[in-house]
C-alpha cells in the first residue's frame, strides 16, 4: 500500500484528524512528515533528508497555501461570498495536491514500510529530526489513534 493510501486510511480513523491538527496547529509540526515516519520507519539519514524536504515544502508551499485558504474562510467585504468561497475551494485543492506531492516524495526516500507497531518511537525520532520536537504525549495521542 502506498504511503498516500495508508495516510488516507489512517486519517479516517477516530482521533487521527484531531491529533494531526493539534500537532500541526499547537506544536508547529508537519504531520505528513510524522505520518511518513510512522509508516516507513526511516533511518536517521532518511529522517534528516525528509525533515529538510518537509521544512522547505512547508515554508515555501504548504504554509502559504494553508494561510491563504484560512484567510478566505471569513467574509471579506466588499468581495462577494460565492467567488471568495470558490477561490477558497481552488486553494484547498491546490493545498491537497501539494500535500500529496510531499507525501509521494517522502515515500521515495526509502523503500520500506512497516506495521503501526513502533510508530511512537519513529515519530519521536522524526520530531528530533524536525528540530523542534513536540511533547511526547501529543505524539502518543497520534500513535494510539493510529494503532
Amino acid at each position: 500500500m502506498s504511503f498516500w493510501d495508508w495516510a488516507l486510511h489512517a486519517y479516517g480513523r477516530p482521533g487521527v484528524p484531531e491529533a494531526c491538527l493539534m500537532l500541526q496547529d499547537e506544536h508547529g509540526q508537519q504531520t505528513a512528515f510524522l505520518l511518513w515516519a510512522a509508516w516507513a520507519k526511516p533511518g536517521r539519514s532518511e529522517l534528516e533528508t525528509g525533515a529538510e524536504l518537509a521544512r522547505h515544502w512547508h515554508r515555501s508551499i504548504l504554509g502559504p497555501l494553508r494561510q491563504s485558504r484560512r484567510a478566505l474562510k471569513p467574509a471579506l467585504p466588499p468581495v462577494e461570498d460565492a467567488p471568495r468561497l470558490a477561490l477558497r475551494e481552488d486553494v484547498k485543492a491546490a493545498e491537497l495536491k501539494a500535500e500529496r506531492l510531499l507525501m509521494e516524495t517522502l515515500e521515495g526516500l526509502c523503500d520500506r514500510q512497516a506495521a503501526p507497531e513502533g510508530a511512537l518511537a519513529a515519530m519521536i525520532e522524526a520530531g528530533k529530526a524536525w528540530g523542534d520536537p513536540p511533547p511526547v504525549d501529543a505524539l502518543e495521542t497520534l500513535a494510539t489513534a493510529l494503532a
